[in-house]
This record gives structure tokens, C-alpha cells and sequence, in this order.
């Protein structure tokens, strides 16, 4: 009993002197993911995997939606804490509901959207979509300039079919000729050739920055709760998110290994291919001017712009610069 007793005086004593210190908590997060895991999606899964979220004390929890606007709406309600998305959609969701979500890093600086299809699907080019029938995921921040794509293409929206589905049906739909062609970014050519290998067609991809649509397309959001009630842990979680960003451009066979670490079922080599379709949307010579993770001014008011027109909404009805805050990126 007195051995006892002396121990504990002994412990107590060496805290006391700052010897031992307890183990303090991370800080928990949840992060909602806008699409399927995938090598294009797999920077939020590298922090993780790889230690940066935890290097800076959080505890990062991932969950996938489907779609820019359910992450965003997920966001929104409480459901996660930070995310991932298109920032058309963010800008939308902001001037037509004012949602308490603010986007605080920008991934993309080119835009991934694309119209794919085969060849011998009689459409070369955006003005052919006319008469065709197109498949999009129901969520995607595609849907939002759309519209605009059209019309800068001198398409009749009211003479193209366009389908609503969950984005894993988008591959098998397209192989097997259910539609003409499916909205995606360019980071998913991988996985749609692999999908269209066994039928002997080819993919064709038409970039919608051939009708002009430019500005900031994948972006990282948090929710307004977070930035209000724990700056310091958005700080450390967007000073995270670039450290494994920087990391992952550096080493992109470690990416497509630690995703099959945490995905056994995904085969190593297309994950790679998918990563490798999203560098030279992160890394080009606007990245490299400007900074990683920066949000310009211009290119902010551009992406809302096309985004307004898109929607018929004025200019006036949203001030994108508030839909961003600077604030956390490292200084």
C-alpha cells in the first residue's frame, strides 16, 4: 500500500515538472469526398494514409458523396465538416442560398469538364450534341455551366437529351451505346478506357475550354461552424492538404501504393493513370506563377461569371469574394 502511494507522488511529481505529458486528442474531422475514391481523387486519402493530417494533430474521417452538390449540401447541414467540389457549384449555391460553406483552397487551376463519347457516335465536336442523348451524375458542378456550354457552342439545349444518374453508371452506359456520350472531367479517361477495352471502342474527349470555360474548377470548402468555432483546426488541415498536394506531384507511384493500401480491391496501375490525369490541372504555369492552393481575384470573378451566365443569374447577385477566405493558406 505505501509502495503504491510513493509511486503515485513520484508521477505526480514528474508531471508536475513537465517530464511526461499526456497524450492530448487529435482534433476529429470529417471530410465528405465529391466523388468515388479514385488516383483522381486520392489526395484527401494520401494525407491520411501517409500521416500529414495526423502530423498536425486532426483526426480526418472520409465519406464519399456524389456529386460537388451533395458535398457541398453535406457541408452545409453539419453532416461533415470540410469537403470537396467543383467551385461553380459552391458559387451557385452560395447566390441562390447563401449556404455556410466557404471554399479555402483551390485545386484546380484548369478546367476538368469534358463532354466524352466514341468515335463513330457522329459527334465531333460540342455542336454535334444536338439530337444526341447525354448521361451526367446527378450532382456533378458540371451541370451548373452547362447550359452556357451549349449556348457558347450554338447548341439547342431543347434538342439534347440529358440523363441524371448515379456517376457509377456513367462508364457502363456509355460501353454499351445507351447514350451517345456522358459529362465528366478529364481525369476519368482511365477509368473509362478500361471500361470501353472489351468493346473495341475508342474514346473521344471534347474539353469544354474549347468553348471558352475557364476559371477554378476542384476546390477544397469547409464548413462556416469550423472557420468560426475552430480556425486553428481548418488552418492546420489546409496547411495538411498542401503538404501531402506538394508530396503526392513528387511521387505519384506512392500515391497509387497507398490508395492500394486503403483500397485493396483497386488495381495499382490505373490509379496511377487516374493521378496522373490530375497533375497538369494542379501543377502548370498559373500554379507555378501564382502559388499552390492560391485563389486569384480574376480568376475568381471569371469562374463566377460563367457560372452566372450559366444560371441567368446577374452578376450582381453574388459577390464571389465572399465565397472564399485566403485566411488559412500558409502565409
Amino acid at each position: 500500500m505505501r509502495q503504491n502511494s510513493l509511486f503515485g507522488l513520484v508521477v505526480v511529481a514528474v508531471l508536475a515538472a513537465g517530464l511526461i505529458r499526456p497524450a492530448v486528442a487529435a482534433d476529429k474531422l470529417i471530410y465528405e469526398n465529391d466523388w468515388l475514391p479514385g488516383g483522381d481523387k486520392a489526395i484527401p486519402f494520401y494525407a491520411k494514409q501517409r500521416g500529414f493530417f495526423a502530423a498536425e494533430g486532426i483526426d480526418v474521417t472520409i465519406q464519399t458523396a456524389r456529386g460537388s452538390s451533395d458535398a457541398i449540401t453535406k457541408i452545409a447541414t453539419g453532416s461533415a465538416d470540410a469537403g470537396s467540389g467543383g467551385l461553380a457549384a459552391l458559387l451557385q449555391a452560395k447566390a441562390e442560398t447563401g449556404v455556410p460553406v466557404t471554399a479555402v483552397l483551390s485545386v484546380f487551376t484548369v478546367q476538368p469538364d469534358a463532354t466524352f463519347t466514341v468515335d463513330g457516335s457522329g459527334i465531333n465536336s460540342l455542336k454535334d450534341i444536338e439530337g444526341k442523348k447525354i448521361a451526367t451524375a446527378t450532382f456533378t458542378s458540371s451541370n451548373v455551366v452547362w447550359p452556357l456550354i451549349l449556348k457558347a457552342s450554338g447548341v439547342d439545349a431543347a434538342k439534347v437529351t440529358l440523363l441524371k444518374v448515379d456517376p457509377g453508371a456513367l462508364p457502363p452506359m456509355l460501353a454499351s451505346g445507351q447514350v451517345d456520350g456522358t459529362i465528366n472531367w478529364t481525369t476519368s479517361v482511365p477509368l473509362f478506357r478500361a471500361a470501353l477495352s472489351s468493346t473495341g471502342k475508342t474514346l473521344k474527349v471534347l474539353p469544354w475550354s474549347a468553348a471558352g470555360f475557364d476559371g477554378y474548377g476542384y476546390s477544397v470548402f469547409v464548413g462556416d461552424k469550423v472557420i468560426v468555432e475552430r480556425p486553428d483546426v481548418a488552418r492546420r488541415f489546409v496547411k495538411a492538404y498542401i503538404a501531402a498536394m506538394k508530396a503526392a506531384l513528387a511521387n505519384p507511384k506512392d500515391v497509387a501504393k497507398a490508395m492500394k493500401e486503403l483500397f485493396p480491391e483497386m488495381d495499382e496501375g490505373l490509379i496511377e493513370q487516374q493521378f496522373m490525369t490530375i497533375v497538369p490541372l494542379i501543377d502548370n504555369d498559373i500554379t507555378r506563377a501564382e502559388g499552390l492552393g492560391v485563389l486569384n481575384k480574376t480568376r475568381l470573378a471569371q469562374t463566377w461569371e460563367w457560372t452566372a451566365k450559366a444560371q441567368n443569374m446577374p452578376l450582381d447577385k453574388l459577390d464571389p469574394e465572399k465565397a472564399v477566405d485566403r485566411e488559412f493558406l500558409p502565409k
